[in-house]
């Protein structure tokens, strides 16, 4: 399946109530997912590392949708790889 069907999925089963809940409470949903997926990273748990991963895309997903974006079109960013240099792999020097 394509970003967008994951998109349009999560917005068919979740979209009324995250709407309800408004862009503000939805994000912060997202940013508690995103330390679960943390936690599991930490703990080495593959299991849970995978169950937190879908849920944070999820939500994401669901962000996204309320915001009126278009996951994939907003992924065109990296179509010319990253976005600074241009190549990929990445050659940007990191600041450390």
């Amino acid at each position: 399946m394509d970003l967008n069907r994951y998109q349009n999925l999560i917005k068919e089963i979740y979209f009324k109530k995250d709407s309800k809940r408004g862009l503000e409470r939805t994000f912060n949903w997202l940013v508690e997912e995103i330390g679960e997926l943390a936690r599991a990273i930490r703990k080495k748990d593959k299991d849970k590392i995978h169950e937190e991963f879908a849920d944070c895309l999820a939500w994401l997903l669901s962000v996204g949708s309320i915001l009126g974006l278009d996951a994939e079109k907003t992924m065109e960013k990296y179509n010319r790889g990253c976005p600074k240099c241009h190549k990929t792999p990445c050659s940007c020097q990191e600041k450390h």
